[in-house]
């Protein structure tokens, strides 16, 4: 009960949010904000399963984003699909190398499986860097239009670009956050977050530690290649910077700041990490510093992450 309790609630709060925040825009430069929040908070509500419940880590998922934005580029080019059938065929595609990726690399613990996806998030920025002839390089290529706009034309629909991305965004975060809080109190999910306090005490009892992990990253690598897709669409442009290792670590980030083990957590530090830079604009030149120092407190003072450490507060208050 409590737990059903607790996914209506991370529901009800991302609509809430979705719903309440555009009455706040003052231009359309806003919703596109929104939108990246949004996209960020998608890619690291997978990291919630690799990272918050089955407790491994990875410095290159954003070489999946990397895998799902090229293949809205190239999937209508070289294959020709439609844009909304290359996202799905990337989404596919990221699966499938997490996968055959993951069988071996995650045997490894700790910093070792750290490294190792490192490695992998590398490999696939330079293959989009120096494959110049097939995905334009450093310069990046274009992207085609998903075509909503011109479909919701055709039914005497007509919404600017920005408001469409917003919207169309937000309900996508809130499947994949409705899917990843099933899967939380699903035997799957009781089975991950066994090999987040100990492997070999899940194993004792009868877990397949090694299928558990791999599930874990291919979920997640499937959440990171739709996210690069959407962004990519978004943009209408992609290039190398979407794989590399910067990215990354960004991901990791706002997975940790807001609370890896919640998907409200984890969408709170992707709405942070996006906005906050946008915020600090008035320091100017000394914007990094104070972000800098923003994440080393909270780390510092609330190391469950923000929204776990809140909510363990008010609930002692309460008490």
């Amino acid at each position: 009960m409590r737990s059903l309790k607790r996914k209506h609630i991370t529901l009800l709060a991302l609509v809430v949010l979705i719903a309440v925040a555009p009455l706040f825009f003052p231009s359309a430069f806003y919703y596109r904000v929104g939108t990246l929040m949004f996209i960020n908070g998608l890619a690291v509500t997978g990291l919630v399963v690799l990272i918050g419940y089955a407790g491994q880590i990875s410095l290159g998922h954003a070489g999946f984003s990397g895998i799902g934005a090229y293949a809205c580029a190239l999937g209508p080019l070289h294959l020709g699909l439609p844009p909304a059938a290359s996202l799905v065929f990337g989404a596919v595609l990221s699966g499938g190398i997490a996968w055959l990726v993951g069988r071996p690399i995650l045997r490894l613990k700790g910093h070792y499986l750290a490294v190792a996806t490192l490695g992998f998030g590398i490999l696939v920025s330079m293959v989009l860097t120096n494959e110049a002839h097939l995905t334009g390089g450093p310069d990046g290529m274009a992207v085609e239009d998903l075509g909503l706009r011109a479909a919701l034309r055709e039914i005497g629909i007509s919404v600017r670009a920005p408001e469409l991305w917003y919207w169309f965004s937000g309900l996508v975060l809130l499947a994949g956050a409705w899917l990843v809080l099933n899967l939380q109190d699903s035997p799957t999910g009781r089975a991950l977050r066994s090999l987040h306090d100990s492997e070999i005490a899940a194993r004792t009892v009868g877990v397949d530690v090694a299928r558990y992990k791999l599930t874990a990253f291919v979920i997640s690598a499937v959440y990171a290649s739709v996210a690069g897709s959407l962004l990519a669409m978004m943009n209408r442009f992609v290039s190398p910077d979407i794989a590399g290792f910067l990215h990354s670590i960004q991901m990791v980030t706002m997975t940790v700041l807001g609370g890896a083990g919640t998907v409200l957590g984890a969408v709170t530090g992707a709405s942070i990490l996006t906005a906050l830079p946008q915020v600090l604009t008035v320091f100017h030149d000394y914007e990094h510093i104070v972000l800098g120092l923003i994440m080393m407190l909270v780390m510092i003072f609330l190391r469950e992450g923000l929204v776990p450490s809140l909510a363990k507060l008010f609930g002692r208050r309460e008490r």
